[in-house]
């Protein structure tokens, strides 16, 4: 359950991470409560993994896949450019995050 819970901390993140520009620096009221909710919500998931899943790992798991999805999130919804380079040093995180997980010690 922890690592179910750290991967909806993730996504959280993500969405959170996307609704920032939206804020407009933090001027515009419904973005702004969306990306507070959605970063509460992040962070409390995160806590909640962090009592089964050590740190270290919960940590590298919830930033990956932030990075991530901000990336793709930035790419769908902004209009932000991409190189094949960046998408492949994403690939390599994507493999990183699952390796994490595979040679997690923790599997609640």
């Amino acid at each position: 359950m922890a690592w179910f819970l750290l991967v909806i901390a993730g996504l959280l993140e993500v969405v959170w991470a996307a609704l920032l520009p939206a804020t407009r620096g933090f001027t515009r009221l419904w973005p702004s409560v969306g990306f507070v909710v959605a970063l509460a919500a992040s962070m409390f998931l995160l806590s909640v993994a962090t009592r089964t899943i050590p740190v270290g790992t919960a940590y590298a798991v919830w930033v990956g896949i932030g990075a991530v999805g901000a990336s793709i999130a930035g790419v769908v919804f902004y209009g932000d450019r991409m190189t094949p380079a960046q998408v492949g040093a994403l690939a390599v995180l994507v493999v990183g995050i699952l390796a994490v997980r595979l040679t997690s010690a923790s599997t609640a």
